[in-house]
């Protein structure tokens, strides 16, 4: 398995869901992050991290609040937005990332 680093450095942009079991607002954003991957197909990649599991990666990153979405390309980070947002949205701005 790709570690973190080498999959944030993909020339496809890779959005990354830092969540947590126990947040409401994380559970909303399951089926919209499903859909998104969906609709992306290869063009993007998705992936998920437990910040309670992950909390070197969370401390990192400066996660202060969950959900937390980032979009990175090229190890470079593009976006970040804390909170739910639509499928719609998520799938835009991947597509402008292309």
């Amino acid at each position: 398995m790709k570690s973190f680093k080498e999959q944030i450095n993909s020339p496809k942009p890779v959005l990354v869901d830092f969540y947590a079991e126990w947040c409401g607002p994380c559970k909303m954003m399951k089926p919209i992050l499903l859909d998104v991957a969906e609709r992306m197909g290869d063009n993007a990649s998705i992936i998920a991290i437990d910040v309670d599991k992950e909390e070197e990666l969370a401390n990192r990153f400066r996660i202060q609040s969950v959900p937390t979405l980032i979009i990175f390309k090229n190890g470079k980070q593009l976006w970040r937005h804390s909170g739910v947002i639509t499928s719609n949205t998520l799938t835009q701005l991947l597509k402008e990332y292309e």
